[in-house]
């Protein structure tokens, strides 16, 4: 039995690895590694239970630092595994730290790639996202494409021979998610809000960004549960920050009870890739608090809508950005499946 990797770290990579790993174990011997990128129990932890992933075989520990630092030593200890265990094949998610580290430690010593999520593109190279999906394309042996023009960006780029258009993962954990706890979808905890999330660099390390980002939020005209990134918490009370009354600040949630918040809300708001395609799949209006987007078919849907926060007209653009009635399925079904039976026959 062939052995593979998969290497994760944050909250992403353990929503995408759920559905596979659950398909590649009837065929390869996997040995999950957790690099340690997301340490609170809420941002780790809690996903491994909820979605039923096996307990990581290694946990190297390795959050904070500067982006040269942490992905410094999760290189020197991926290389280290990755020499130790003789897998055929590496498979790695998005376009974190851990994703680049893992990319650059298993092409140096000639171990297949596999990329889930490739061929994004927001062509801002001012984003570390951005630059560690480029590099991990251009790195991986395989590479599984989530829409069509992720595809397109792929063949642009001279990497169309390795291209696979799977659909994207997510799909197949939010459907499992919904039908193991069809419960919590009804359990509303709050009346009539949006949802919000923020934790880019560009947004919060910013204490007037930052500032100007919590003011938009506190001056909607309904309730805002905000479950707050620890990261992003702790620079709100550095600056001394403080939110609006109808700013409900709240610790981060595990995967079941996030699905439920995103069910149960009016909109959502938020400068995360992953969750502008959750919402999409989920049927919520969205608003990106981003100059631009990786996932611009749901912008181009009429769904997700980029949002300029420093703009007078900000509070009126939120409140009222109505999604169409069409939503066309850009993002697939049977995602994992697809991906198994290609990693069947090509390693």
């Amino acid at each position: 039995m062939k052995k593979v990797l998969s290497i994760i770290g944050a909250r992403p990579q353990f929503v995408k690895l759920a559905p596979l790993s659950k398909k590649i174990r009837q065929n390869f011997h996997e040995v999950i590694i957790h690099t340690g990128q997301h340490f609170d129990e809420n941002m780790s932890a809690t996903f491994f239970k909820d979605l039923e992933l096996p307990n990581p075989d290694f946990f190297l520990g390795l959050g904070g630092g500067s982006h040269a630092q942490q992905t410094g030593q999760m290189l020197i200890e991926l290389e280290k595994l990755l020499l130790s265990e003789k897998p055929a094949a590496i498979i790695v998610f998005g376009d974190t730290n851990t994703t680049l580290a893992g990319a650059l430690a298993a092409a140096k010593i000639g171990v297949k790639i596999v990329h889930i999520e490739a061929g994004l593109r927001s062509f801002n190279r001012s984003m570390p996202e951005e630059i560690n999906r480029i590099v991990t394309d251009h790195l991986s042996d395989l590479l599984f494409a989530p829409t069509e023009q992720a595809v397109k960006n792929l063949r642009n780029e001279n990497l169309g021979g390795n291209t696979h258009i799977t659909g994207d993962i997510m799909v197949d954990t939010l459907n499992y998610a919904l039908k193991k706890n069809r419960e919590l979808v009804n359990n509303q905890q709050y009346d009539d809000y949006y949802l919000a999330t923020f934790h880019r660099p560009y947004n919060v390390d910013d204490p007037q960004k930052l500032k100007t980002i919590v003011n938009v939020l506190s001056s909607l005209d309904r309730k805002v549960i905000f479950p707050i990134h620890p990261r992003t918490n702790k620079l709100l009370k550095q600056n001394e920050i403080v939110p609006g009354y109808n700013l409900k600040i709240i610790n981060p949630v595990g995967y079941f009870e996030f699905i439920t918040l995103m069910r149960n809300c009016r909109k959502i708001l938020t400068d995360s890739g992953g969750i502008q395609k959750e919402a999409y799949i989920l049927e919520k209006p969205c608003l990106t608090f981003r100059p631009e987007t990786e996932w611009k078919e749901t912008v181009e849907s009429g769904w997700n809508k980029l949002v300029d926060y420093n703009s007078e007209d900000v509070i009126d653009e939120i409140v009222n950005f109505r999604a169409p009635v069409d939503r066309p399925n850009l993002f697939g079904m049977n995602v994992s499946e697809k991906m198994y039976e290609i990693l069947k026959e090509k390693i």
